[in-house]
């Protein structure tokens, strides 16, 4: 297997702060969080996103086409973890469990 499709998962957390001042800009902040959905990321918290990605090459892919999406006011942020240091993460408060969703790359076959 070449080394750019070797499986690393990894994570993209986006973090954003978009202006919501007027019609036209509340407009483009929903837009941009239903591109988030549609492209599977899953909210973290309020204007912080992430996804699971399989390896740096889908990870270029992903923030190529989120610099595409992205609303032309306001800040867009992308921060690229490896999946271990992802899951080492600390909840200072709250718990784990209240704000955990399935995303993994396992998949179900119902037969």
């Amino acid at each position: 297997m070449a080394e750019s499709e070797r499986v690393r998962f990894m994570r993209l957390i986006v973090f954003f702060d978009l202006p919501v001042n007027d019609y036209r800009r509340q407009r483009a902040y929903r837009a941009f969080r239903k591109f988030l959905i549609h492209e599977g990321y899953l909210m973290m918290q309020e204007s912080v996103y992430s996804k699971l990605v399989l390896n740096e090459g889908a990870s270029t892919a992903a923030i190529a086409r989120l610099r595409k999406n992205a609303p032309s006011q306001g800040l867009v942020q992308v921060l690229k973890v490896t999946e271990r240091q992802f899951s080492s993460m600390v909840y200072v408060t709250g718990r784990k469990a209240e704000c955990e969703e399935v995303d993994t790359m396992e998949s179900l076959l119902v037969i």
